[in-house]
């Protein structure tokens, strides 16, 4: 692997990699002194063109646990403010040797631009780009999904794993990589959103769609493995997608009730922040069946893993 843009660019061989080499790094974190030598010597940039709380904090984690060098970049508070280009900004990286830049940018297709244009030598990871892609999202989830699942996790799929992915599809670059990565690792995605909140093309993404969570909810598309809560991103919204906050949360919001229907087993999730008491309920996120803290948590040993074989030389070849 040279860069992490999407996940549709993993096979499934590469996705399992990097689950089975979380599941490591996840093992180091445990120990009393939680620090690897791996990438002694290399330097991170997560360079930060949009607020951020636990997407920059875990990869700054998992990259100093490996004993790399980070600099964080934040787009607030530096020559981006004064109106430097991407490419101005990118080249004076280059110019610092920046082994790895992790990027999230507003713009969709921005980090790619950065990994083919040349402004930068080291390796791209996408930390999130517009309303396209978060592929490490996708990959702690699934990380998370086989954990909890998957009895004999090292080196399986998610086959035969039912997940519906509930909310602001049309905003949702979490949804589009983990509709893909999902698929990738055989599982049947579900979406479940207003028609207002599909974006065009839905019918040449690997799921189908739904209107009714509650039919969704006892099993109109089979049991439920997990139900992922999608943020509404209010921020990005400017027209009226629904009549109102609580006509959302009434259709499709989970709360107790929706949840104590889901099979036995079934998880909750969502990739945060969340809008508790709009698409989900204290009850449902504090549940026994929550991941939420524990997908945070895994985002550190997914992210260890994605930074470790990008740069410690395990792994060359095309781009992933």
């Amino acid at each position: 692997m040279r860069h992490l843009l999407s996940t549709a660019d993993l096979s499934q061989a590469e996705a399992i990699q990097i689950l089975d080499v979380a599941d490591q790094m996840a093992a180091t974190q445990k120990r009393e002194i939680k620090k690897l030598p791996t990438l002694r010597g290399r330097t991170v940039v997560n360079l930060f063109y949009e607020d951020s709380t636990r997407t920059r904090i875990s990869f700054e984690a998992a990259a100093k646990r490996l004993s790399a060098d980070v600099i964080n970049f934040s787009a607030k508070g530096s020559s981006v403010s004064k109106g430097e280009s991407l490419k101005d900004t990118a080249l004076t990286l280059k110019a610092m040797g920046a082994d790895a830049v992790v990027v999230r940018h507003s713009v969709s297709g921005a980090p790619h631009r950065l990994a083919h244009a040349g402004w930068i030598d080291g390796t791209i990871v996408n930390a999130g780009d517009g309303t396209h892609e978060h592929p490490t999202q996708a990959l702690l989830d699934a990380y998370t999904l086989r954990q909890r699942l998957v009895p004999d996790a090292i080196g399986a799929d998610l086959k035969g794993k039912r997940v519906a992915i509930v909310g602001d599809v049309l905003h949702s670059r979490v949804a589009r990589s983990n509709v893909t990565l999902l698929n990738t690792l055989g599982a049947e995605v579900v979406l479940v959103t207003p028609p207002t909140l599909l974006p065009v093309g839905i019918d040449h993404w690997p799921c189908t769609t739904s209107y009714d969570l509650d039919d969704v909810v006892n099993g109109g598309h089979g049991d439920l493995d997990a139900v992922m809560m999608l943020r509404v991103q209010r921020e990005r919204m400017h027209d009226a997608f629904f009549p109102s906050a609580r006509e959302y949360s009434r259709r499709y919001g989970l709360d107790a009730r929706r949840m104590n229907r889901l099979p036995e087993g079934a998880l909750v999730m969502h990739p945060g922040p969340m809008n508790r008491g709009l698409e989900i309920t204290a009850e449902a996120a504090d549940s026994p069946r929550s991941t939420i803290v524990e997908q945070v948590a895994n985002g550190v040993a997914v992210r260890m893993a994605v930074l470790y074989l990008l740069l410690s030389g395990q792994a060359e070849g095309k781009d992933a």
